[in-house]
């Protein structure tokens, strides 16, 4: 599929960075009407062949864009996000929406409250104009459903969009909207950004507030944004950054907007590693980050390449708990859905309700180890650079147990690089895309010190400005 070919026009207000949007509907030199009947147009039209959305909201966001439009002309300025579409993952409630989880075990509930998140952008004059696909209960690298089937890679629909954020990724690389929510506790923000050629990032824990699981007190998952820009990511941080008493972890810090934009690079210093120790990366991938790092370092940063001594044990530990965050917070849906539910989330829930305590526990070992080694790394360089998946996009229909065969020289066979700074969840963690490996995105992960959200962002801004010379 062409995605140039979806817009009706390269300068079409709706292909404005977010901010422009707002400002360009304040300014009344376009309407929001327009923009988010552009955005519903574009989502139609890629429907039938991706399908990213379970929902769209088309009289609701056209209401929405009306009263946008209305207190333009009366003056007043909405929020930062005045007028700009967005969407939302169907594992995120939104009120007066159908929320799933891409499970048939959910019934077809409405929630009639929206999740903090959703809250804050539309309270920032966001408008939202659908819900987008994700696996069943998020679980999956795959964005493909029992309820909703199999979502596509806009680069090549033969391929997966990846996941488990995966209609999100679809809608902001068509060009349906600047930004859309995601959700990731393995990388389901960043594997299918990475996937489908736009930016994803995954927040340091806390600062977005985490309120759509039954625990407060999950240590894995974030929401994140996934955009077209570095920009259009910050807008969204800025929107939805800061404290709430709904998440007991989440943290009293302000987002610092010009912090975040400070987008130089001479002077950086990033520890670069290509595969963490064990990974066996595709070799388009690897020319792709290496003519990145080559690129950054052109550009006046100082780039080391280090090794890194993990194991595929970070992967199979991170496994172990997400097969117990599956068994803890969905397995009671086994007894009358597991029919109907994916067989491999059957699997890992009942690997799950099976776990050890002691062994569990002792995870937290590894993760200690792992933070120890970060930790060093981080008195010398400002941010950890290596690829967001090891490979392209592969086929869809493919499996994540299709990437967990350790190969003969002992390198893992895997998907994503993400998972392990989820168990590492204080560190801000950033896909950006770079230089395609030929006809298929590549995302360079960008990894920063626990809490740095704004020197990340900051970093990727001027990182795209280096590749976007190059492309």
């Amino acid at each position: 599929m062409n995605i140039a070919g979806m817009r009706s026009s390269p300068t079409h207000p709706l292909d404005l960075p977010a901010c422009a949007i707002a400002d360009g509907i304040l300014r009344q030199r376009f309407r929001a009407v327009d923009v988010v009947a552009e955005a519903l147009r574009r989502a139609e039209a890629c429907q039938p062949e991706l399908n990213a959305f379970t929902v769209l909201r088309r009289d609701r966001a056209l209401a929405a864009a009306r009263r946008a439009d209305e207190a333009a002309r009366a003056g007043q300025c909405l929020g930062a996000l005045h007028g700009v579409p967005f969407a939302a993952k169907d594992m995120t409630p939104t009120a007066g929406d159908l929320t799933t989880l891409g499970s048939w075990t959910s019934g077809d509930p409405v929630p009639a409250e929206s999740a903090l998140c959703i809250r804050r952008l539309e309270g920032a004059g966001g408008i939202l104009i659908g819900k987008t696909t994700t696996p069943e209960f998020a679980f999956s690298s795959f964005t493909q459903s029992p309820r909703w089937g199999v979502t596509r890679n806009p680069w090549d629909p033969e391929r997966t969009s990846g996941g488990s954020s995966g209609g999100s990724a679809v809608a902001v690389a068509m060009g349906v909207v600047p930004m859309a929510e995601g959700t990731d506790m393995g990388g389901s923000v960043r594997i299918p950004a990475a996937f489908c050629g736009v930016v994803g990032f995954k927040p340091s824990l806390g600062r977005i507030p985490m309120t759509i699981l039954p625990s407060v007190f999950d240590n894995i998952s974030h929401f994140g944004p996934l955009a077209r820009s570095v920009e259009d990511a910050i807008a969204f941080m800025a929107a939805t950054v800061g404290s709430s008493d709904e998440d007991i972890m989440s943290l009293p810090l302000p987002f610092d907007f010009v912090r975040a934009r400070k987008a130089g690079l001479i002077g950086r210093r990033f520890a670069f590693s290509l595969d963490l120790g064990f990974y066996a990366v595709e070799p388009a991938v690897e020319r792709a980050i290496r003519g990145a790092v080559e690129d950054l370092r052109g550009a006046g940063a100082v780039v080391d390449e280090i090794p890194i001594g993990w194991s595929r044990a970070v992967v199979d530990q991170w496994f172990d708990i997400w097969c117990v965050f599956m068994s803890a917070y969905f397995g009671d849906r086994l007894a009358a859905g597991r029919e109907r539910m994916d067989p491999s989330v059957v699997a890992m829930m009942e690997k799950g309700l099976i776990m050890d305590a002691t062994y569990y526990k002792r995870i937290e070992l590894l993760r200690t180890r792992m933070w120890r080694d970060m930790a060093k790394l981080f008195e010398s360089y400002d941010a950890l650079l290596c690829p967001t998946c090891a490979i392209t996009a592969p086929p869809a229909g493919l499996t994540d147990d299709d990437f967990a065969e350790s190969l003969p020289d002992g390198r893992l066979k895997g998907l994503d690089m993400t998972c392990p700074f989820n168990l590492l969840p204080q560190c801000p963690a950033l896909s950006l895309p770079i230089h395609p490996a030929g006809a298929l995105p590549v995302g360079l992960q960008i990894v920063g010190r626990r809490y740095a959200d704004e020197d990340v962002l900051a970093i990727a801004l001027g990182a795209e400005k280096i590749m976007a010379r190059r492309r």
